[in-house]
């Protein structure tokens, strides 16, 4: 598949860097090339684009408080974004803003070419506007999922259903514990989004900051649940659907 591409950087050999490596980039097509946030602002009301290379230290307009406006306009449907500066200090802001990848000048081409398949990858899984139109839906319903894909760091992870444990929930973060011991994945989103996407015959929420694999539950009491080397409380507005399912094992 390609992805329409625009650059955005307000220095001009940085911005002819980028906008060379899009063009010898066979899955990418530059679309427009822009000295400033604000240039590129008034673009995207003009065309449609998947994936945006944008530098972070600009005048009026900085890449981060760009990224915010798309955001607030089209929130997790919009262009993805590759930053492309000199700064290290801003991988944090870039995070939260969801940037797919965040590339230290000066990079090489390798560097671009391992950010821009990134974004190719994340384009398939989620099925951008430019990817190819949807086939029609088959007379019978698809299997259900086993998975989900959870965004850590600056990839997106494949998790199967049956390797969690328990998930924690850490203000903006979520902690998912995995049933092989193996180190937790950090991912930045809600408890609340995350429960969403879980299957309620797999999964239960029991605390205002846990969510526990019904499978792998090795004890239960009328407050506690010990799951894994784990003992975690009931918390009160979670009580009546867990004595509900307290009351299979009695």
């Amino acid at each position: 598949m390609t992805l329409n591409c625009i650059a955005v950087d307000d220095e001009p050999l940085a911005l002819g860097m980028v906008c060379a490596f899009i063009e010898q980039t066979p899955f990418l097509h530059l679309v427009g090339r822009y000295s400033s946030a604000v240039e590129a602002l008034r673009g995207l009301q003009e065309q449609a684009v998947d994936l945006i290379f944008l530098d972070i230290q600009m005048p009026d307009l900085t890449g981060i408080e760009l990224a915010r406006v798309l955001d607030k306009g089209k929130p997790g449907l919009g262009p993805r974004i590759i930053f492309t500066t000199a700064f290290h200090q801003f991988a944090l802001d870039g995070y939260k803003v969801d940037a797919l990848d965040y590339l230290v000048k000066p990079f090489n081409y390798e560097e671009f070419l391992r950010a821009a398949t990134k974004a190719q990858s994340y384009a398939e899984v989620l099925q951008l506007p430019s990817a190819a139109p949807a086939l029609p839906a088959p007379a019978a319903p698809e299997p259900e999922e086993e998975y989900l894909f959870l965004k850590v760091e600056y990839q997106l992870v494949r998790v199967a259903f049956r390797e969690i444990l328990y998930i924690e929930g850490l203000k903006d973060y979520v902690k998912v514990h995995l049933a092989d011991g193996s180190k937790p994945l950090l991912s930045l989103t809600s408890l609340k989004a995350l429960e969403d996407k879980l299957p309620a015959r797999y999964f239960m929420r029991i605390h205002r900051s846990f969510i526990v694999a019904l499978d792998k539950i090795r004890a239960v009491t009328r407050n506690t649940v010990q799951i894994g080397s784990a003992t975690i409380s009931v918390g009160d507005q979670y009580k009546e659907p867990f004595n509900q399912f307290l009351s299979r094992w009695t």
